[in-house]
């Protein structure tokens, strides 16, 4: 089994789900995303997410909501979301 695919199950089943529908639904999810195929292989993008990890895909996310480079985010594992980094002042109070 993929290991986005493990990886969405563990975050559905944490969040109360059964065992059974976090597999259907992480199977629905990813293969109408185009992560998996119709026979539950990897797709070539489904390649570069899971090799991206957890990390990589939360920043490659809120990058593309924003419109900002990926290199602009932190990634927070316990909520398993990226967030802006602070921005360093100069002595004048400019970025």
């Amino acid at each position: 089994m993929p290991r986005i695919l493990d990886r969405l199950i563990s975050q559905l089943t944490t969040k109360g789900m059964s065992k059974d529908k976090a597999y259907n639904t992480a199977i629905k999810v990813l293969t109408k995303s185009g992560n998996l195929d119709k026979d539950r292989n990897l797709t070539s993008k489904g390649k570069k997410r899971q090799a991206m990890g957890a990390h990589g895909r939360a920043k490659d996310r809120a990058s593309k909501r924003a419109g900002r480079s990926s290199s602009e985010y932190k990634y927070n594992p316990a909520t398993n979301r990226a967030t802006l980094k602070m921005r360093k002042l100069n002595s004048k109070g400019f970025v």
